[in-house]
């Protein structure tokens, strides 16, 4: 049977840890942290095309490149050229008639909020991952689309595994959290009315710093314990994040959104990543109900969006 397209759904990740080292000499900061996947998805569809291109569509399209820039084609690059290093091609006409030497139309449908700290460009590169190895039938492992997401940004890799995972170096060495069977975590979501830069919150949290001394960035026993219970208020209890003060400092009304979550009856808050999302632990599905109405009653967001984790990676749909 000919493919001529593949659809990929992928999940957005907040972080349940995220211990940030000190500043490494390549230019990135040592990081020890607990990715999540929620049900929160984006869709991407691949199909065979002349040329190379990518359009956009959905939450914050506006703000996501539709160039060369683009993540998801920066994946079909990556997946590209380690198809043709595996292949032993050593010149161009050699990579052209390697599996992926045709181009590829990216067709992305975004749920996930640009720039909100959920890593939803690393997670369309996943899915483009996911998407060509399926459409060009290339056979690669989901441990070898790791390696080849493990190149394209810190956060890739993680999407195409999804579920729970410790991750160390960038973000890109991972290890994945096994939980008892059939433990769901009910999350809220309060996507909030702007965005912040990544980079411009880990160049703050570097300016709050300044003149310290810091540590080598820690696994939190307690939340690796919480995790393994399936507890959620030991979990909710157990939640922390580096780069939330200087997310706060650059976007002081997510005060407010945390305070109104809390007040609301969470077992946890805190900020995605980099923000400016924060997410909500609840006890139940009717406890996570009960939060998002009241979370939009206070009008701290734009948004508010329940979801449940952990999510699985980017798959075929």
């Amino acid at each position: 049977m000919i493919v001529t397209s593949v659809t990929v759904r992928v999940p957005a990740k907040i972080n349940l840890r995220l211990a940030v080292g000190p500043l490494r000499p390549d230019g990135y900061h040592g990081l020890v942290t607990v990715f999540h996947a929620v049900s929160l998805f984006d869709d991407v569809t691949v199909a065979p095309a002349e040329t190379d291109g990518v359009t956009v569509s959905g939450e914050g399209a506006g703000l996501v490149p539709e160039n060369g820039d683009n993540l998801a084609l920066r994946a079909v690059r990556a997946l590209r050229e380690a198809l043709a290093e595996r292949a032993g091609a050593t010149g161009a006409g050699e990579v052209a008639d390697a599996p992926g030497g045709v181009g590829v139309a990216v067709t992305i449908s975004k749920r996930i909020p640009v720039a909100g700290g959920m890593a939803g460009g690393s997670a369309d590169a996943a899915a483009a991952l996911v998407a060509c190895n399926e459409l060009w039938g290339t056979g690669l492992s989901q441990r070898e689309l790791c390696e080849v997401a493990a190149t394209v940004g810190s956060d890739v890799a993680f999407a195409v595994l999804g579920e729970t995972a410790v991750g160390r170096g960038r973000g890109e060495l991972l290890t994945p959290v096994r939980a008892p069977a059939g433990t769901t975590y009910h999350w809220v979501l309060a996507l909030a009315d702007g965005h912040l830069s990544t980079p411009r919150v880990f160049h703050a949290l570097d300016r709050q710093r300044q003149g310290q001394k810091v540590a080598d960035p820690e696994l939190s026993a307690e939340l690796i314990q919480a995790l393994k219970e399936g507890d959620p208020v030991k979990l909710g209890a157990a939640l922390t994040n580096d780069l939330q003060e200087p997310a706060l400092a650059l976007f002081p009304a997510l005060r407010k959104t945390l305070d109104a979550g809390i007040e609301a009856g969470a077992l946890g808050a805190l900020v995605s990543g980099s923000g400016p999302t924060c997410f909500f632990l609840a006890a139940s599905a009717n406890d996570a109900t009960t939060l998002a109405n009241a979370l939009s009653s206070a009008g701290v967001s734009r948004a508010v969006r329940p979801a449940t984790g952990p999510a699985a990676g980017a798959r075929v749909i």
